[in-house]
């Protein structure tokens, strides 16, 4: 069972390779608008510093991820340096990107963790460090394929103990997800969900709180939503948008979507800024 792809092709993951080259003393890399980034260490030793002072020491080449905006610091030796590829990250949808909010704020994984990427990785620190005709096409569409190896490495090896990943990790809890990633308009009743994962619809119900934080039907209302953010942003009509992810009317996706957002979906796309939202329990799905 594919248990990325349909959020991939829902939410376009973008690279864009930056730097690429020996950094030598501090560098500061501010949080702007909706990017992560995604730095290659290919040597250090390097020292990493986050906005909130804690300190990561990397000292073998590593992938060092930090899927929303994070201010941070790499800080190499003056002398020898430490050699970095650099790329900002942009998930589909924004910070609503389920994939996004799942995520730690800052995920590290040893390279020798990743036989699997080997060749992927000795292509792309190739071409980073070279300077080829069509070498920034490469080294991006490379650092998408390197997203989604760690996105596959998360789940497969259970990196995260509670949220999306560990729900795409257990085997059961998977099919029902993935039924209400293919199908967010359809109208999923708990007893169809806890039938897909093959479990009664008690058990379902804790297991699926436990595993991911969330009710199942929580958990469908924030798909729902994520969805219509990216498709507002493509310009689509509310109600047509509302349509597509499950509500029968404007109106509907309008109470869902300031529950959640703290503003309406056409506020939304003018940038206004957001009320206070309810309180979790009074949000309607």
């Amino acid at each position: 069972m594919d248990r990325l792809s349909p959020l991939l092709n829902r939410f376009a993951l973008t690279a864009r390779v930056f730097y690429s080259g020996t950094l030598c003393g501090i560098t500061t890399f501010e949080a702007s608008d909706e990017a992560g980034h995604l730095h290659v260490v290919r040597r250090g030793p390097l020292q990493v510093q986050g906005a909130d002072r804690s300190l990561i020491d990397i000292d073998e080449p590593s992938l060092l991820f930090y899927p929303r905006p994070a201010s941070h610091r790499l800080r190499a030796d003056r002398q020898t340096g430490a050699d970095v590829v650099c790329a900002s990250v942009e998930f589909g949808g924004g910070l609503g990107n389920p994939l996004a909010r799942a995520l730690p704020p800052v995920l590290l994984v040893r390279l020798a963790e990743l036989p699997a990427l080997a060749s992927t990785l000795a292509l792309l620190l190739d071409e980073a460090f070279e300077q080829r005709s069509g070498r920034q096409a490469i080294v991006d569409r490379l650092c998408e394929v390197v997203l989604v190896h760690l996105l596959r490495h998360t789940i497969e090896h259970r990196l995260m103990p509670t949220g999306l990943f560990a729900g795409l990790a257990d085997p059961r809890l998977a099919k029902a997800i993935q039924a209400m990633h293919d199908e967010p308009a359809r109208k999923w009743l708990l007893e169809e969900l806890a039938e897909r994962a093959g479990m009664s619809r008690a058990r379902f119900a804790v297991n699926f709180r436990e595993t991911v934080g969330q009710t199942p039907l929580d958990y469908l209302t924030d798909w729902r939503i994520g969805l219509a953010q990216t498709l507002l942003r493509k310009g689509r009509p509310v109600k047509i948008v509302a349509d597509e992810v499950g509500y029968g009317s404007a109106a509907a996706l309008a109470r869902a979507f300031t529950a959640r957002l703290g503003v309406p979906p056409i506020a939304w796309t003018r940038g206004e800024p957001r009320r206070a939202a309810p309180h979790p329990h009074q949000r309607p799905r």
